[in-house]
């Protein structure tokens, strides 16, 4: 699905990635996992196209990307959302919902029925949909920018530290949404960010660690037994923060 290899950045002089090379199979979940500072955040922008790689090759199926503008990397069906959620304050929530699509130029049909699928995986979403985006807290808006990047993420989600700051509730919220939408959307990877491991417990399926820049070997999950239908969030994410 997505192929890095040998990915270098240099930041004002800085190596900031050193030959970051890995691999993410369709359909899975992986988490990436890191100090602050590590480069996880700068291993999501060098995707996007944010900030240029200075060495090696980003490859989605057999498109390569490293020749392709920012603006056009969503239209390959990569969704992206930054850890401080960068909402239009101006617009609604839906309509922050929408824009992607819009820019893409997607026919509306597309981007309503997409939006329906958001609504499904991610109820609050529905319920908030005519409120201004300035209002809503910080909790809600990573639920918005979660549920703004899979409008236009068919194919490859990015999720940069999505449960920071969030109050416990809401955090397993949000984990019981990401394991509803693997359930849902099969064929849809997924690379989350974070700097505690405990918090991806039971979502991803293979660990990616990366230091200094560095990323070693993806580590699969352990097999575990799912937890039957009805025993609750997926995710203890309160018991991970106490």
């Amino acid at each position: 699905m997505l192929r890095l290899e040998n990915v270098d950045v240099h930041i004002e002089g800085v190596h900031v990635l050193r030959a970051v090379s890995f691999a993410l199979r369709p359909g899975a979940t992986t988490a990436l996992i890191g100090r602050n500072g590590a480069g996880k955040t700068t291993t999501l922008r060098a995707i996007m196209g944010l900030v240029p790689t200075t060495g090696g090759s980003i490859v989605l199926g057999e498109t390569p990307l490293d020749d392709l503008k920012p603006h056009q990397r969503p239209g390959l069906g990569i969704g992206y959302a930054p850890e401080d959620r960068r909402l239009f304050a101006g617009f609604n929530v839906e309509d922050n919902l929408l824009l992607p699509m819009q820019v893409a130029g997607r026919p509306v049909e597309a981007g309503t029925q997409r939006l329906r699928s958001i609504y499904e995986v991610l109820p609050e979403l529905a319920e908030l949909r005519a409120r201004p985006a300035a209002s809503v807290s910080g909790g809600q808006g990573k639920m918005v920018a979660l549920g703004r990047a899979l409008m236009i993420g068919t194919r490859l989600v990015l999720l940069d530290e999505p449960f920071q700051g969030l109050a416990p509730a809401l955090a397993n919220r949000y984990a019981a949404a990401l394991q509803r939408l693997s359930e849902l959307e099969r064929d849809l990877t997924l690379l989350i960010t974070e700097s505690n491991p405990a918090l991806l417990k039971g979502l991803a399926e293979a660990t990616l660690t990366i230091e200094r820049g560095e990323v070693a070997e993806a580590e699969p999950r352990a097999p575990s037994v799912p937890p039957a239908r009805g025993s609750g969030s997926p995710v203890d994410i309160a018991a991970s923060t106490r």
